[in-house]
């Protein structure tokens, strides 16, 4: 037999083996991977993260559709924050498997007809609160970063306070407070508006984003597939995806001398529905059909609602958001990131001072004791 014909076989045999061992590997993955995580599992999938940031959905995926079988520990949540550049989702991810994990029975999902009934309650709650909103002013505080690549490594850029008022006859207005703290400098004025700064802005998180998705004309498909708790209310978890030629959700694109481009896009995402008053406590949202060649290649967002007094009246607004955007400058991909707080929250009329928050929940530290002795520096 000639080195050639020799040579042949060897790589028929050698390809033939590599195909029994990557056919065994995966057979045996699809017979495992329907098991709860280990830590060990957790922690290969997190390790990939700094070197590959854009599998961060495929992780959280794979959480979500396997959940975790060990406790989560400070540990694994602090290995996850360092590796994940403290990625928001991934975290709630986590803590929504941990709680399934305790809670099995509580996190089983109900029937379809329940899940169907729950969804229909939730869009005409939704809407009619739509319908009864106050008007009113809020302070919001965003901060702004950066990161180069799909590496997640955030540079914090600015700290912006704008004051947003809400009218029924007006729809939202955004104005500019105070840059990192102070006064506008002579190049933005006060009372300016938000995309007078430049860099990132979204508008729509009060109002117009759940009245839109439940809207008929929008036609969102829902799916019921998850259990949660958040801030100790009961939820059911849908995902839902808007197809483009329905969405009104518009990209826009531009700035420092270049001229604005715009594109609508579709969008899907999760919502979590309070079991009990069918209110949406969380959306998330991811665009879709972004057009090839648009300056924004990705955008996604994330918001939190609870329940706020206005003129004594409770009402379910923002308390949090995330906006992220990655955009093509020239040859290089560049992340930005919005984390906004929503606080004092009051009728439409008051003043919105450039008061900076004591802490995360803008409560002043107790009053000493009657008779406590003064604390030495």
């Amino acid at each position: 037999m000639s080195n050639r014909n020799l040579i042949s076989r060897l790589t028929a045999t050698l390809v033939a083996s590599l195909l029994l061992v990557s056919f065994g590997f995966n057979n045996a993955r699809a017979q495992s991977n329907d098991a709860p995580l280990t830590s060990q599992e957790l922690v290969r999938l997190i390790y990939q993260l700094p070197g590959h940031p854009e599998k961060r959905d495929e992780v959280i995926e794979e959480i979500r559709r396997r959940g975790l079988g060990f406790p989560l520990t400070e540990g694994m949540r602090s290995l996850v924050a360092s590796k994940s550049g403290n990625d928001v989702l991934l975290r709630h991810a986590l803590e929504e498997a941990d709680r399934r994990r305790l809670n099995p029975v509580g996190s089983t999902l109900p029937p379809e007809a329940e899940s169907k009934d729950l969804l229909e309650k939730s869009r005409v709650a939704t809407l009619a609160a739509s319908e009864a909103m106050p008007d009113f002013i809020v302070k919001q505080q965003i901060t702004r970063s950066r990161a180069y690549g799909n590496t997640n490594n955030w540079v914090p850029l600015d700290h912006l306070t704008l004051a947003v008022s809400y009218r029924a006859s007006a729809g939202e207005e955004y104005k500019l407070l105070a840059i990192n703290g102070m006064p506008p400098s002579k190049d933005y004025k006060e009372g300016g508006s938000y995309e007078e700064v430049g860099g990132t802005s979204s508008t729509g998180e009060y109002v117009t984003m759940l009245a839109l998705l439940f809207n008929p004309e929008t036609r969102a498909e829902f799916k019921p597939v998850d259990t949660d708790t958040l801030r100790g209310r009961r939820t059911i978890v849908y995902e839902y995806e808007v197809k483009q030629e329905f969405s009104k959700q518009r990209i826009k694109a531009g700035g420092d001398g270049a001229a604005e481009q715009a594109t609508v896009t579709g969008y899907r995402g999760r919502i979590w529905v309070d079991r009990e008053n069918f209110r949406v406590l969380r959306i998330e949202d991811i665009a879709t059909d972004i057009p090839a060649g648009f300056p924004v290649t990705a955008a996604s967002s994330r918001i939190d609602y609870d329940w706020v007094t206005i003129n004594e009246k409770k009402y379910l607004l923002p308390s949090e958001a995330e906006i992220k955007l990655t955009a093509a400058v020239g040859n290089q991909s560049i992340q930005t990131r919005n984390e906004i707080r929503f606080r004092n929250y009051q009728k439409f009329g008051a003043e919105v001072k450039i008061i900076e928050d004591i802490g995360d929940d803008d409560e002043p530290p107790p009053p000493k004791k009657p008779n406590e002795p003064p604390k030495r520096p």
